[in-house]
């Protein structure tokens, strides 16, 4: 028997905004609310509002906190100044990723961690998680996902927007940084992080206090400001270069090749799982390369297709693809045998179309303007 996706605590609103609806990792999300390409667009030029409720938040704290998780992940979470972030991969023993995570330490308790997981793993995460934390003493593992709301805002003018309805000091704020206040008049954490190339900001407030954060939001910024789905939310992160588990991330692959070997921190002094395997790996070289292509057709590189060398044999394939609203072509992120050279092809149903190879990110804000 199938069961139902979950509700956010935002569906009522998605469905007074006339959103298409579509089930995405056990949850009810928009997919889109008028036209993706304007989402996109308004996010690179205004602000975009996300609903990110579907993701997993899951709490680990105590006197052993910091510690449990240096040993759970290939970051070093103990080293984290109280209200900074740090972008980490919860790795198998053999290296394989079991997710890419963010992992806050809150302010207010030095000793409570906040871990964001991808919706599709979170029980994934907060099993793993509660077996390694569990051998370290006074370290406690919480699942917060069903109490917890979140709302990201995305753009330029996102700061501007979010200013009107915080008591927080926004310009004072870091990337990769977070504090406790109050938004709409709601408690609320806050961190300056995001996953759509943009400036930007992520709130994090009680499931039943987030209609109120998302009306205030969208009272606060009418003039460019407009609500953001799924599609579009997958569009930016490509644009900027940004790892999707299950495309450019999984258990067969390690953070090597995808480019994020600076995540595992084989300098850290605890042990931790997956360092043996992780070790060896640097060492040897990753055995393919996250590439980025820029198709010179009008046809879209999409999930599973081959790229092809100049002679035409495969040498890799395309794990996310779609058109670049921003740079008008469409482009691809791939995954390429270490050392083959480009000109590439992409097989896009029988034909082979050719593909110019380019640095990623796709887009960098810090470059337009």
């Amino acid at each position: 028997m199938t069961s139902q996706p979950r509700d956010t605590p935002l569906r009522a609103v998605h469905e007074r905004l006339g959103a298409t609806m579509t089930e995405f990792a056990g949850w009810l999300m928009p997919l889109r609310y008028s036209s993706e390409t304007a989402e996109h667009n308004a996010v690179r030029s205004g602000a975009g509002l996300f609903d990110l409720s579907h993701m997993g938040e899951i709490a680990v704290t105590g006197p052993g906190a910091g510690a449990a998780l240096d040993y759970a992940v290939v970051g070093w979470p103990s080293a984290l100044a109280p209200g900074r972030a740090r972008y980490t991969m919860l790795c198998a023993p053999d290296g394989g990723v079991l997710d890419d995570l963010v992992i806050y330490r809150q302010g207010s308790d030095p000793e409570r961690f906040l871990v964001v997981a991808n919706a599709a793993n979170t029980a994934v995460v907060l099993g793993e998680l509660q077996r390694r934390c569990s051998r370290t003493p006074g370290a406690q593992v919480h699942d917060e996902t069903a109490a917890t709301g979140l709302i990201a805002i995305q753009g330029p003018n996102a700061a501007r927007i979010l200013s009107a309805v915080t008591d927080l000091e926004l310009g004072a704020m870091r990337y990769y940084a977070g504090s406790y206040g109050s938004v709409a008049d709601r408690p609320a954490w806050v961190a300056r992080t995001g996953y759509t190339g943009e400036d930007g900001f992520e709130v994090f407030c009680a499931a039943g206090d987030c209609e109120r954060v998302w009306t205030a939001l969208t009272e606060a910024g009418p003039a460019g400001l407009v609500p953001a789905g799924l599609a579009a939310r997958d569009t930016l992160r490509l644009e900027a270069g940004m790892p999707l588990y299950g495309n450019e991330l999984g258990p067969d692959v390690t953070p090597y090749e995808a480019g994020l070997g600076r995540v595992v921190r084989l300098d850290k002094p605890a042990d931790f799982v997956g360092r043996q395997a992780l070790a060896a790996r640097a060492a040897e070289g990753p055995r393919q390369v996250l590439t980025g292509l820029v198709a010179r057709s009008r046809r879209v590189p999409r999930h599973g297709y081959a790229v092809l060398s100049e002679a035409g044999g495969r040498v890799g394939v395309v794990t996310s693809g779609a058109p670049s609203p921003t740079l008008g072509a469409p482009i691809a992120m791939a995954y390429v045998e270490t050392g083959a050279t480009g000109p590439f092809g992409i097989d896009i149903r029988g034909k082979t179309e050719p593909a110019d190879v380019t640095e990623l990110p796709f887009y960098d804000r810090s470059k337009q303007r």
